[in-house]
């Protein structure tokens, strides 16, 4: 750390851009929001100090209900959480009885105190069991690493990780299950390490562990993390009522993308004719759909220089915000996206 750093400064509890998620989100008393990432409580602190609003958390990390009593005893009746996953939040906020919902709040991926637990095993940088897993249930990166056929391996590394050495990584992690099952985090760095060597750039610039982007890939199959993002994104269309607004936080390439994606086509941002030519049908043959969102900001905004001397995790963070308009939900179904956990080969 920085001589002369604040040291009361803790990401895990200060959440990346909180101050620019508040101002797009924008909260009023009485208000209802759905912070659909609840991991260490972050954001719904935030709304609920800077208003007299109510906060929705949602969450399928079991470990997170100590840090939600605290904040339901601090803020009695205006904080709920509803465990499961926030691609549900339509289902799981009717089933409270809520219909409509006045912004939402994403912050895609693992969290800073999911990471730091080695016993959750998302990072290489200390032993832990293999697992991965956001919740405590289904399928772990231990299952993957060895049970998976390695072509259907490489192409998990490959997609997910965007990693250009998939196949001698999956190779070599074969090989090495062959004489013995993988199950620590560290063991599978150390194969890595071996079937690419340690030193990896990227842009000539920063280097990487070698087994960054193999981990991040694992991490994205088990909890099928693209897929949740796809049916989040529609589910939160659903439940916004006209003015609600959606604040998206992502991290890497394959999230904002999607994200990208979703508020481009929601928001009608896409290449027209000419205004004297004949309405733009759909597939259908019916009319096109008026905007579903209108965007608060163009582009992605980024956290500051400050932020990042302070977080050095925030440094790769986007943030992109819409306001739903009073058109129609557009529809969409919420089961297809990244069901299963495929894996195509995209080379």
């Amino acid at each position: 750390m920085n001589e002369g750093a604040d040291t009361s400064y803790d990401p895990r509890h200060f959440p990346v851009m909180r101050d620019e998620v508040l101002d797009m989100a924008a909260p009023q008393d009485g208000e209802i929001f759905i912070d659909g990432t609840f991991g260490a409580g972050g954001y719904s602190r935030a709304l609920l100090e800077s208003a007299n609003c109510t906060v929705y958390a949602i969450d399928r990390d079991p470990s997170v209900q100590a840090t939600a009593d605290q904040l339901a005893a601090e803020f009695p009746g205006r904080f709920h959480l509803l465990p499961g996953c926030f691609s549900q939040m339509d289902d799981l906020l009717k089933a409270a009885g809520v219909e409509k919902v006045d912004g939402v709040l994403l912050d895609i991926g693992v969290s800073s105190m999911q990471f730091d637990d080695a016993e959750r095993g998302f990072s290489f940088q200390n032993d832990g069991p293999l697992s991965m897993r956001m919740s405590d249930e289904g399928l772990s990166a231990e299952d993957v690493v060895n049970d998976m056929a390695e072509d259907d391996l490489a192409n998990v590394i490959y997609q997910y990780g965007e990693e250009k050495k998939s196949r001698r990584i999956a190779k070599v992690i074969v090989e090495v299950r062959s004489q013995g099952r993988i199950t620590r985090t560290t063991q599978l760095a150390g194969i890595i390490e071996k079937a690419i060597g340690y030193k990896r750039y990227i842009k000539g610039k920063k280097q990487i562990h070698p087994a960054t982007r193999t981990f991040q890939a694992l991490r994205i199959y088990v909890n099928d993390e693209l897929g949740e993002l796809e049916r989040g994104l529609v589910a939160a269309e659903h439940i916004l009522g006209p003015g609600g607004r959606l604040c998206v936080v992502s991290f890497h390439s394959l999230e904002d993308r999607i994200i990208k994606k979703f508020f481009k086509q929601a928001s009608g941002d896409i290449p027209r004719g000419s205004r004297h030519l004949p309405q733009p049908k759909d597939r259908t043959g019916q009319a096109e759909q008026a905007p579903a969102f209108k965007m608060v900001v163009r582009g992605a905004v980024k956290p500051s220089r400050k932020e990042i001397e302070k977080n050095v995790r925030s440094r790769s963070a986007k943030l992109r915000c819409a306001s739903r308009t009073d058109a129609a939900f557009r529809g969409g179904n919420k089961s297809r996206a990244g069901a299963g956990n495929k894996a195509g080969d995209k080379r």
